[in-house]
């Protein structure tokens, strides 16, 4: 199991034994124990020497912990809109499907390779998890055709659709990033709505580079966050989105811990300051869906 979605995972279940919790995922320390790369990493804010002022399991978990509270409400927030299927693109260790107040009929589609579903399929069965909703996961490599895989899965392209991409395209090179975006457009009805998020890597000054959250990934758990992301130019896709007709804000992590008030601030040679958050959507309907307003989340 790749070590960063293991670290994603574990973030989330130190998120949940938070008191003041932004979110709460109980079936994130399973996959955790599960893999032996990470069956002694901390799953409690208890358990991390420095707390909150620790660069790994206090400021970057709790940045995971807060893009899931925000991406959790952009979906429920869609769903509650009408919007009845959902793509969460690259799913890795997500467990929203069972986690979350899903409205009835939903659908829930996971796309990833088949290493990662079939990991995450034993660790849930083990741990006798059941879906809140209707589930549908899809083997299949997002750096190449996998579009026509998901109609096979039944998503309808006639119907709205809320997408996500947590986590995703910070990973892939700049053309399957045009692919994937080209695909989510084609296969999406007015109404439909898409959240990701996006980092240029190539422009972080110098000193950004052994900031403490990048040196503590890359000492304590042999993560070298840097690259692995993809360092290359990357494409302006929220430009490209508004000019194929979707509604766009791209806000700022940061813009979401003032909201919330709690989640990591600014600081010197800041490994987050050039993370961004896009919300967007598709415009031309009304009713189902969004109607082509930005699903930006806000208080609950």
């Amino acid at each position: 199991m790749g070590r960063t979605a293991l670290l994603v995972a574990a973030a989330r279940a130190i998120e949940t034994h938070r008191p003041d919790a932004l979110a709460r995922d109980p079936l994130a320390e399973h996959f955790v124990r599960a893999s032996p790369a990470s069956a002694h990493w901390p799953l409690r804010p208890d358990l991390v020497p420095g707390g909150e002022a620790d660069p790994l399991w206090g400021r970057l978990g709790r940045y995971f912990g807060l893009r899931t509270r925000v991406l959790d409400d952009h979906l429920l927030a869609a769903a509650r809109a009408g919007t009845r299927q959902v793509v969460i693109l690259g799913a890795g260790l997500d467990s929203r499907a069972y986690r979350l107040d899903w409205p009835p009929g939903c659908v829930v589609h996971e796309i990833d390779t088949d290493r990662v579903l079939a990991f995450k399929r034993a660790v849930l069965e083990a741990a006798g998890a059941e879906p809140a909703t209707e589930r549908r996961p899809l083997a299949a490599d997002l750096r190449g055709d996998w579009a026509g895989a998901l109609l096979a899965g039944g998503l309808d392209p006639a119907a709205p659709t809320a997408w996500l991409a947590e986590g995703l395209l910070l990973y892939l090179p700049a053309e399957a990033e045009r692919r994937l975006m080209a695909a989510v457009h084609r296969l999406s009805a007015p109404g439909s709505t898409l959240a990701y998020e996006l980092k240029d890597v190539a422009a972080e000054p110098p000193a950004v580079r052994v900031a403490p959250v990048y040196v503590a990934a890359r000492e304590r758990l042999g993560i070298d966050l840097r690259t692995l992301f993809d360092a290359g130019p990357r494409p302006d896709s929220a430009a490209e989105l508004a000019r194929r007709g979707w509604t766009v804000s791209v806000r700022s992590p940061y813009d979401f811990t003032a909201l919330h008030g709690r989640g990591p601030g600014p600081e010197p040679d800041d490994a987050l300051a050039a993370n961004r958050w896009v919300f967007a959507a598709l415009r031309g309907a009304s009713g189902a869906g969004s109607g082509g307003r930005v699903p930006v989340p806000g208080p609950r």
